[in-house]
């Protein structure tokens, strides 16, 4: 069967995760909703936009998931679930996904979401979306009637069903993005945006705050509980973590810095959540720009990569929330393999290898210089780690300019427009490799767009390796070609990989239903209401 290895999957991952501190078991079942009220997100990174369909990114998609809907949303087993969709069904061929719409969704404006609304929105996410490879097997969308969309795939598509997720699949309006202007580049992805999920946009002030309100005529009844959705933008971790003592915010996803989950999990007004980042197997990297000498030399990408140790970075510089990574797979990925080329601290080997390859020190023991970008935003460890691998590097000679970017929006333009030497950053794997780790790796995906192959690498061997396992629906030949990927990608080193992304959710202890699905702070938030004070 086509979702067999989903359904695998989903054992794998979900082993071994709980909560982060003790909490209260967070059911709506054993009292009464209480509806309205405000919930105030407290998070770090302003958004360039709200289209999901056209950016990645938490910044954009925690906002966008609130007002776009898409047609599945995933439960905290992997299962998905209705939502636009009322029913599926894959074809026993895996070449068709048929999608039965509610018919009592709307948007924001009034108007009447269709399946010609679902088809366009398809058609452009496959064109415009970052993650190439998630619809890229998609050739067309049947719209039989208003209601049944019809998805014609050319090949097999394992990730298909994941792909229909919140963060991944927002619904357009075709009456107001059909109108043949650069979807990118949109005036209604900032301005007057109109979806149809659970709250509508009222005020969005950059760098300050999003406000959304409830949407009263959302398709499912009763549905959001409560009135408004505040995301308020911090200008770092530690002032947002004091809203959420305060009980300004009730909720700050997407956390990570040590110093301020260690004081919240002894705060007993609030819990901290380790559940809701199953689906997005976040890791961490130092990315080289493979068109830039000297790190178009694989002997200097190894070198670095000795420089750097990923138990001191997960301990020290995450504080134990984090793991080391060896390869592009988080290692709860059921197709992750120990079969690497591993890279140990070695400083001694790191210079060596520097010296036959002909970068001998000069006089001043300097061997030359890179500068060196990082994510900027809500946690430090992206700036620790810049001042922890400038001090490891000029131990072998490497002198490293750390360029800081002001917000995300600046990084993320630097990186699109491949304007960079290294960069220390991460991404998701996004639940199933062709969505998340391909996009990276393709030479297909080398785009003027963030979190694409922005590296610039190219194997053709990788390239065969990715669209076999693409499209391979036996979990045991899909496991065997990634395998192969990852021997071959941790020898030429298109990144030096560090850790994974150690991400907790606080969520105030008056929060019922908080967003712990595969899919965490990037679900809608339509069930979350709060206990009585």
């Amino acid at each position: 069967m086509l979702n067999q290895p989903l359904t695998r999957r989903a054992s794998l991952v979900l082993s071994g995760l709980a909560l982060a501190s003790p909490a209260t078991v967070f059911s709506a079942s054993a009292q009464e909703i209480k509806k309205g009220g405000t919930l105030v997100v407290a998070t770090t990174d302003s958004p360039r936009h709200l289209n999901g369909a056209v950016q990645s990114g938490w910044a954009t998609g925690m906002p966008s998931t609130q007002l776009f809907a898409s047609p599945l949303r995933y439960d905290d087993q992997w299962k998905p679930q209705p939502y636009l969709a009322e029913k599926w069904s894959l074809a026993p061929d895996g070449l068709s996904l048929t999608l039965n719409l509610r018919k009592n969704a709307f948007f924001h404006d009034g108007r009447p979401l269709t399946s010609a609304d679902v088809a366009f929105s398809i058609m452009a996410i496959k064109a415009n979306h970052p993650f190439s490879t998630m619809l890229a097997p998609v050739e067309k969308v049947d719209t039989p009637d208003a209601h049944t969309a019809i998805i014609r795939l050319q090949t097999p598509h394992p990730a298909i069903l994941l792909a229909m997720s919140p963060g991944l699949c927002p619904i357009l309006p075709k009456h107001i993005y059909g109108d043949g202007q650069d979807l990118k580049n949109h005036p209604r992805n900032s301005k007057d945006v109109v979806g149809s999920g659970p709250f509508k946009l009222v005020e969005w002030k950059q760098n300050e705050r999003i406000v959304l309100e409830r949407f009263d005529k959302f398709f499912l009844e009763g549905r959001p509980y409560l009135d408004k959705v505040v995301f308020a933008i911090s200008a770092d971790a530690t002032t947002a973590t004091l809203g959420v003592e305060r009980d300004d915010a009730q909720m700050m996803p997407f956390s990570s810095k040590p110093a301020n989950l260690n004081r919240l999990a002894g705060n007993k007004k609030v819990a901290v959540l380790s559940k809701g980042y199953e689906g997005f197997g976040g890791v961490t990297w130092l990315a080289f720009n493979l068109t830039r000498k000297p790190y178009s030399d694989i002997a200097v990408r190894k070198a670095i990569a000795h420089a750097l140790d990923r138990n001191f970075i997960a301990k020290a510089l995450q504080g134990g929330y984090a793991e080391p990574l060896e390869g592009p797979f988080h290692p709860s990925s059921p197709f992750a393999t120990k079969d690497l080329v591993h890279y140990p601290l070695d400083l001694k080997k790191a210079a060596q290898i520097l010296d036959q390859a002909g970068y001998k020190p000069g006089a001043d023991g300097e061997r030359f210089k890179i500068v060196m970008d990082y994510f900027p935003g809500a946690d430090e460890w992206s700036r620790n780690g810049a001042e922890y691998a400038r001090s490891q590097l000029k131990k072998i000679g490497i002198t490293v300019e750390i360029r800081p970017e002001p917000d995300f929006p600046t990084w993320a333009k630097r990186m699109a427009e491949h304007d960079f030497d290294v960069s220390l950053d991460g991404v998701f794997n996004w639940g199933d490799p062709v969505i998340g780790v391909h996009r990276t790796y393709l030479s297909t995906n080398i785009k003027p767009i963030v979190w694409s192959n922005t590296q610039s690498y190219k194997n053709p061997k990788v390239d065969q390796l990715l669209e076999q396992a693409g499209k391979e629906v036996d979990l045991a030949k899909r496991k065997a070609e990634y395998a192969e990927f990852q021997k071959i990608v941790t020898d030429e080193l298109p990144q030096a990989f560090l850790t994974t992304q150690g991400y907790r959710t606080v969520v105030s202890s008056r929060m019922v239903n908080p967003p712990t699905s595969i899919w965490g702070a990037l679900s809608p938030y339509d069930e979350i209401y709060f206990k009585p004070a």
